[in-house]
């Protein structure tokens, strides 16, 4: 199994994410090992391209990092301060006055930074509570206020300006610079730049980010070929029967690779260069069956992720979206980075 991964499409896509924003920040979204890429090389890519604002989901990764990357990096943490957590060298983006009062008795004069609720219910402050505290966490000096847009990939939803017009209600006046789009929201145009942007999936080649570089190819080891007749059963469950004399390849890899095993049956393909092999039967844990019939040659590898089927198109077959495929995959590949 091979997993490549173009560390210069990662910085081009920032590059061109950052571009869309020209007034604004562009911070770079690793929480989840770099959605599964490896932020061990993923961040020190960035920074090295002027990267200084990273953004990660626990103060766990961030520690991860924290020793790769100079001083002057800011990494923020976007589940805050939790109880118990390492915050050394990281910023807290606090969620509610319980947060920022624990951030504040334990780590006064350290940096820390606000997150708001703007309608989606998920993290942050909601307006009261905001009100409430606002004139406090604002004289301890936030480093900024951020929000998260919950329909940023439909640009005509209507929470988008709603949120918007609830954001500038609670933020104009702060003089603190200001964060509320993440890859989505800065496809949505300036009004939602404000004074930093924090692309996430659209470094790494994913919607809705359209015009990404590809970074991520899949390459499966073929390990066996036969020949199976029509009728004969493939896979568990005896799911597929071959409707034809044909050539079935097994290939090293499967659903503890990250591989959906809701993939099965959905069609789903791998590519030999620019010819489509057909998956047949089950994904199963460690072994996919393609039809490889129609191939003058059956090559060493197979691709599952590949400019054919990018990450986006797979997500579309398992019933998913291409987050989930990136940050599926496994820890058996052998990864290489270009």
């Amino acid at each position: 199994m091979g997993l490549q991964i173009d560390i210069a499409a990662i910085v081009a896509n920032h590059a061109a994410l950052a571009a869309l924003a020209p007034g604004a920040r562009a911070a770079a979204v690793v929480k989840a090992d770099a959605y599964g890429l490896g932020a061990d090389r993923v961040a020190p890519a960035l920074y090295a391209a002027g990267v200084r604002d990273f953004f990660v989901a626990l103060a766990h990764e961030g520690r991860a990092i924290r020793p790769l990357l100079p001083q002057d990096a800011r990494i923020n943490v976007l589940s805050g301060h939790m109880e118990g957590a390492d915050l050394t060298g990281l910023t807290p983006v606090l969620n509610s006055p319980a947060q920022f009062f624990r951030d504040r008795a334990m780590r006064p004069g350290q940096p820390f930074a606000i997150q708001l609720d703007t309608g989606m219910n998920r993290l942050g402050m909601e307006a009261v509570e905001w009100g409430a505290i606002r004139d406090e966490a604002l004289a301890a000096g936030p480093a900024f206020i951020m929000s998260h847009l919950a329909c940023a990939d439909e640009p005509d939803h209507p929470a988008n300006a709603a949120q918007l017009s609830t954001f500038r209600a609670m933020t104009d006046g702060c003089n603190v610079p200001r964060s509320l789009a993440a890859t989505g929201g800065i496809l949505l145009g300036p009004d939602y730049h404000f004074d930093m942007v924090r692309p996430g999936v659209g470094l790494y080649g994913g919607l809705p980010f359209a015009q990404a570089r590809g970074v991520v190819t899949l390459s499966l080891r073929v390990i066996q070929t036969r020949d199976v007749r029509r009728g004969e059963m493939v896979g568990y469950g005896a799911s597929w029967h071959a409707p034809r004399d044909c050539r079935i390849a097994t290939v090293d890899a499967g659903y503890a690779d990250g591989i959906l095993r809701s993939l099965s049956g959905k069609g789903a393909q791998l590519f030999a260069g620019d010819a489509a092999c057909p998956v047949v039967g089950r994904v199963s844990m460690d072994l996919i069956t393609v039809d490889v019939s129609d191939l003058d040659a059956v090559p060493d590898r197979l691709d599952l992720i590949c400019a054919h089927q990018p990450i986006d198109r797979l997500a579309d077959i398992a019933g998913t979206i291409g987050y989930e495929v990136l940050t599926s995959l496994g820890l058996r590949y052998q990864r290489t980075y270009l």
